[in-house]
């Protein structure tokens, strides 16, 4: 049993929690919601020690109750922005296990936010910087460091092309690479799974795109060679989070 007046929320108020779990727990009060988001996951971002005390409640509401979904996501997306989050998290491994079942299975149906829920399937299997990083591959850029040079080289994925770049803020992306997407067949975990999830959705764009970011690049500044998805998670592993 969770101690409430032990947890502190994200305005540092304790006690505020679990009266407002009680409210939706009962019927759908949307002003309710509306501070639980306020005090669980501050500007959709900050979470707590009350946030991860909530989740096994609102993991028990979100196979029928789409805003404890939402919320109960965006919680485990912002583990790493926790100094103890992922030790409260790994306190529920269970919920952690329905939740993830349950945003998969919503992924199947095809929703009109698929994205977002794409982005929350990832981190509830750990892929925070992936999560954190990921678009629609309609417009996406992502910045890395060449692992052979270590200049800064622009990713892009999307409609105005699939490249390697040095951005010039005066002269935009120059010196423009064209990407090396890997074939479908040789792609690994995490890409692999990724990519298979997409496609058994029927989200072809996303599955192309991810073809892409676990592809290679040829650096614009010394024609090294490189995996784009090695570079980037190396820019983003948990430690970059640690001053949050």
């Amino acid at each position: 049993m969770t101690d409430w007046t032990q947890v502190v929320d994200a305005h540092g108020a304790v006690g505020r929690v679990p009266l407002l779990l009680d409210q939706v727990e009962r019927e759908e009060v949307p002003e309710a919601w509306e501070e639980l988001w306020d005090r669980l996951c501050l500007q959709g971002e900050t979470v707590s020690a009350a946030s991860f005390a909530a989740l096994p409640r609102l993991v028990a509401l979100a196979p029928t109750c789409a805003q404890a979904l939402e919320l109960a996501s965006a919680i485990v997306r912002g583990t790493l922005r926790h100094p103890g989050g992922e030790a409260l998290l790994a306190g529920c491994p269970n919920e952690v296990a329905r939740l993830r079942e349950v945003v998969d299975q919503r992924l199947r149906m095809r929703p009109a936010d698929y994205n977002r829920l794409f982005g929350d399937l990832l981190a509830l299997a750990g892929e925070y910087h992936w999560s954190a990083s990921m678009g629609d591959f309609a417009d996406d850029f992502y910045a890395v460091s060449c692992p052979g040079c270590e200049a800064e080289v622009t990713i892009a994925v999307g409609d105005y092309g699939c490249y390697a770049a040095i951005r010039d803020w005066d002269r935009g992306d120059i010196e423009r690479r064209t990407l090396r997407p890997a074939p479908a067949e040789e792609l690994r975990d995490p890409g692999r799974w990724m990519h298979d999830t997409a496609g058994r959705d029927g989200q072809q764009r996303l599955a192309e795109g991810i073809r892409y970011v676990f592809g290679r690049a040829e650096c614009p500044a010394c024609a090294s060679v490189f995996n784009i998805a090695e570079a980037h998670t190396t820019a983003n592993l948990p430690p970059a989070f640690e001053t949050y």
